[in-house]
Formats: structure tokens, C-alpha cells, sequence
């Protein structure tokens, strides 16, 4: 008898912070996974090419086209419980807006900003830095993926009210527009955010790592770098 065709995986991410769910992924036996790294990559003839029967993308920057998510079903992972949170920089807009627990939220992808029905959700500290929720949330995602794929989930409508977050800009980085340090450094400390900073005439200086000291004080590493002259 020959072997079943294994299911093959499409998993859309470059954050390194990825790479062991990838790893994982790879060591479930009938799993067949491509990784998928530049937004050029992610085309319907290469998935095609590939034969995929599910796409995942735990933490996508792109847009994915229709030609894609039109084809192959194609699951993105949102960090919030959905309806509420659609839209932009989620981890950021929660910890300012006070919680501090969410749910990560599996939803098929379609053209509507996380508007998508929900394969399954689950719950998601949001203490420690932005680093270290953003890879909690990676580990969450191995038993969510095996469970869409081996039990054949089908997606549910989402129901409720929706909020809509905006998307944060680099100026709103800014210190001196925080209501809390701690949260503020906290929320941005991860590989590719901008780093809470405040300017001065000379200087731009950058927070990692905070930490409270106690007597409403906080403690962080600085990063001092000369502005140039245009900035």
C-alpha cells in the first residue's frame, strides 16, 4: 500500500522569530511545509507549482492578493478577539488601551480588513515586551494550525459589534506622548517596531528593555544616536 500524500503547507512569514514554528511544523508526520519569505513569493503559480492546501500567515506585512486567498485557503492570525480589533497594530492599540490579556484569533483571509470568518481563538498574555508576546503568540500557533488542518475545521462567521483600530505611526513612538513609561517601551520593544525615543535638539534617544523599579519609577536601556542635520 503506498504511502497517503502528505498535506502540503504553505507557512508566509520572514520574522526569524517564526523559524521554530516552521521547524515545527516540518516534524508532524504527513506535513509537506514551503516557507514563504518576500512578498514576490507569495503568488498563486508558485503555490500552485507547490501544490498547496493551506496557507498560513502568522505574521504577514503584504497584502496577500485575491489570486491567492481567491485559490487556496488562507489563514492569517490576528491579535485580538475579533470583531473587536480589526484593523491595525493590534499589540500596540491593546496595551495602550489597558489590557492586558487578548486572544489570538485564526480567520480565513478575504478581501475586508480582518473581516474574515474564525477557524478558533485563543488566550494571549500581553505581559513582557512586544518581543516576547509576538513569539507567545508563535507558540500558540502549532496546536491551532494542526487543529485546522487535521480536523478539517470550517471557518465561523464573526458576530458583534466591530472596532476598528488605526494602524500607529512612527511619530506616535514618541515618550512624551505616553500616558504609562513602562507600557508605552514595552509595546514597541520588538525586532522591526519603531522604538519609543524622545528627541532633542541634538539627539535621538531610543528605550529597550524596561522594567518597573518601584516609586512610580522605570528603568530601561538607552540608545543615544547624534540626529543628522535634515532630521
Amino acid at each position: 500500500m503506498s504511502a497517503p500524500e502528505p498535506v502540503r503547507i504553505v507557512l508566509a512569514t520572514h520574522h526569524p522569530r517564526n523559524d521554530p514554528l516552521e521547524a515545527a511544523l516540518r516534524a508532524v508526520a504527513g506535513y509537506e511545509v514551503l516557507r514563504v519569505r518576500e512578498k514576490g513569493e507569495l503568488t498563486a503559480a508558485a503555490l500552485a507549482e507547490f501544490g498547496a492546501q493551506w496557507v498560513f500567515a502568522p505574521h504577514w506585512s503584504h497584502i496577500i492578493p485575491e489570486s491567492v486567498f481567491g485559490a487556496f485557503p488562507t489563514v492569517i492570525f490576528h491579535m485580538t478577539d475579533l470583531p473587536y480589533g480589526r484593523g491595525g497594530s493590534p499589540l500596540q492599540n491593546l496595551i495602550a488601551r489597558g489590557h492586558g490579556e487578548t486572544m489570538l484569533t485564526a480567520l480565513r483571509c478575504e478581501a475586508g480588513l480582518d473581516t474574515g470568518p474564525v477557524y478558533l481563538k485563543r488566550p494571549l498574555s500581553l505581559a513582557g515586551t512586544a518581543e516576547e508576546i509576538l513569539r507567545r503568540a508563535s507558540g500558540l500557533m502549532l496546536p491551532m494550525i494542526r487543529a485546522i488542518v487535521d480536523n478539517a475545521l470550517e471557518p465561523v462567521a464573526q458576530t458583534g459589534e466591530p472596532t476598528v483600530f488605526a494602524r500607529r505611526t512612527p511619530a506616535m513612538s514618541a515618550l512624551d506622548e505616553a500616558q504609562d513609561a513602562y507600557d508605552h517601551i514595552r509595546m514597541l520593544d520588538a525586532e522591526g517596531y519603531p522604538h519609543a525615543f524622545v528627541e532633542t535638539r541634538r539627539y535621538t534617544i531610543t528605550f529597550t528593555n524596561a522594567r518597573r523599579a518601584g516609586n512610580g519609577e522605570v528603568l530601561a536601556e538607552a540608545r543615544i544616536k547624534r540626529r543628522t542635520p535634515e532630521s
